[in-house]
């Protein structure tokens, strides 16, 4: 039944009233401290510790997409798409061993700013202008929609008021800064995270029931035994879901464009470590790449058991919508047959992500408009409370914007994890060419960025759109094509991804080398090998987590 009963509220009132009085309780504390730093209001610096970080990253990044989007993906295709979540955790490694160390040293607080800094200032705001359209035209408005699609589906309110909702709770913690942001996102992490296991616990249980048995770990060899094709990693290329997941691409391929570029060239997402030391920095990351272990059997799971049921004759009619199955109602659907009070506490968990990831991104879209066009272009001189005020009204600016845009979008149409990803796809493998050779080759030059940034978009359309004007089943043997149900050969997602980026690379390389031969210099940043070295207590913790990875994929390859 697609309502809450009183408990259900009251449990969710016990979560907003937590969350917001602790947020409260942050910004008043922070206030005694300093009112006008703008880097304390934009980056938190120096104040989070490293469970606020790692709580912070993890609470930004899942939001609906996973919980409705991925547990669609597992209904769908099975364990396969936790492929995003544990290659994440390797990622988020990297990124605290070679990336944070470089942001760090050369004291670089937005992604704009290292890209003036690195390069030229054209660079700089081209990109500042397209990650601000990005976020609120893509991310903010894609996390908002679903978001109140969710809510809607298990709770029976409008998607309308359920926007404003969401929209109104977002602005409410943005407000306070990135301190209450990392601080309120340990609380939303605590209820995400249980509320997303008690939701998994009962949807095992569930199908041991179903089968005429009980308990979570038979309910779970049930799941491996009645959906064995739904345990495989890396999927085969007459699996349906290849084009999402071709193969080996998700080891050695494109994946690592997608996880690196998100984890390591976002301010959505590095804003959170910019502001600490590169100790609690490193640590915070370690923690969210421990707690990425754990997102798949809180939004896998219960869509591979819905699968179960839905497959041997339960939810047959749950899982329709306008008469056509929809996997991405997997979720909502479990979420519906919880029990009063646990269902109060997976609509406060779900809801805690959609929030956190709202804040977080609103955070970021205030922190490039004021640094790095409002200071930079608009008023130069702006003083600390200016600065701050700006991104006060630009954090309210851009959640109204995302309101009245989001239904415009056809993101529930697209489904909201194949949307984000589509769109940020297009610029993803430039940006992240960009980013990396800035980082790592010193002759890198601001003309061979800007071709990474515009080429890169240019090359990702022309490869989209190259099925239909040219005969690719020539690459079919080596698994770079798939014919679609048309007969059309076309290449898969990531693929397309791992293309770009190497011919992003390899013009780069030469155009930088022309720029050199004619006499332009470029702006090396300060690195050397001693800022990659790391302690015994974190080098112990990425072993540990890479052995579990490599275990997970010898065991479900």
């Amino acid at each position: 039944m697609n309502q809450l009963h009183n408990i259900d509220y009251l449990v969710f009132l016990f979560y907003f009233i937590i969350v917001s009085g602790y947020g409260y309780w942050i910004h008043q504390k922070k206030k005694k401290a300093s009112t006008t730093a703008s880097h304390d209001y934009f980056l938190a610096e120096g104040s989070l510790t490293w469970w606020a970080i790692g709580a912070s990253l993890i609470a930004s990044n899942i939001s609906a997409e996973q919980f409705i989007g991925m547990s669609g993906s597992g209904f769908k295709m099975g364990l396969a798409i936790a492929t995003y979540e544990w290659m994440a955790a390797v990622s988020l490694i990297i990124v605290a061993i070679f990336f944070i160390p470089v942001y760090l040293k050369n004291k670089i607080y937005t992604m704009p700013q290292f890209l003036n800094q690195r390069y030229n200032g054209t660079v700089s705001m081209i990109m500042a202008v397209f990650w601000l359209l990005l976020y609120v035209l893509v991310n903010l408005t894609s996390i908002l929609y679903l978001g109140a699609l969710a809510i809607n589906s298990i709770s029976g309110i409008s998607i309308t008021v359920c926007m404003y909702g969401l929209a109104i709770f977002a602005i409410f913690i943005t407000l306070g800064g990135m301190k209450v942001i990392g601080y309120t996102d340990v609380l939303q992490v605590f209820f995400l995270v249980l509320g997303g296991l008690v939701t998994t616990y009962l949807a095992l249980n569930m199908v041991s029931e179903f089968y005429g048995d009980t308990g979570v770990i038979k309910g779970f060899t049930l799941l491996t035994q009645k959906a064995n094709t739904h345990f495989h990693m890396i999927l085969h290329e007459d699996n349906a879901s290849y084009m999402d997941l071709p193969g080996l691409t998700v080891l050695i391929g494109g994946m690592w464009i997608v996880n690196l570029n998100y984890w390591g060239c976002n301010q959505y997402i590095t804003q959170r470590a910019l502001g600490a030391d590169l100790k609690t920095a490193r640590s915070g990351i370690l923690f969210a790449a421990f707690l990425k272990l754990l997102m798949p059997v809180i939004v896998v799971l219960p869509g591979i058991a819905a699968y179960v049921l839905y497959k041997d004759g339960s939810l047959q009619t749950e899982m329709l919508q306008n008469g056509e199955l929809n996997p991405d109602r997997a979720y909502p659907v479990l979420l519906n047959l919880l029990p009063v009070g646990l269902k109060g506490l997976a609509f406060a968990a779900l809801t805690a992500a959609i929030v956190a990831s709202l804040a977080g991104k609103a955070n970021s879209i205030a922190t490039i408009f004021t640094l790095d066009i409002f200071k930079k272009k608009i008023q130069p001189d702006a003083t600390e409370e200016k600065q701050v005020k700006i991104g006060k009204i630009t954090v309210v600016v851009a959640m109204i914007l995302a309101v009245i845009i989001a239904p415009l979008m056809g993101i529930d149409k697209k489904g909201g994890f194949q949307y984000i990803q589509e769109y940020t796809g297009f610029v993803s493998p430039g940006i992240f060419a960009m980013f990396i050779m800035g980082f790592f080759w010193k002759k890198t030059s601001s003309n061979a960025a800007l071709f990474a940034t515009i080429g890169g978009f240019v090359l990702s359309i022309v490869f989209k759109f190259l099925p239909a004007i040219a005969n690719l089943s020539f690459l079919a043997s080596s698994g770079f094509a798939k014919a679609n149900d048309k007969g059309v050969y076309e290449i898969p997602f990531l693929d397309r991804m791992g293309f770009v980026f190497l011919i992003s690379v390899i013009g780069m390389i030469i155009i930088s080398w022309l720029d050199e031969k004619r006499g332009k210099k470029s702006n090396g940043l300060e690195v050397d090998g001693s800022m990659f070295k790391m302690n015994p207590a974190f080098l112990a913790g990425v072993v540990l987590i890479l052995g579990i990875i490599t275990a997970l994929y010898t065991i479900f390859w």
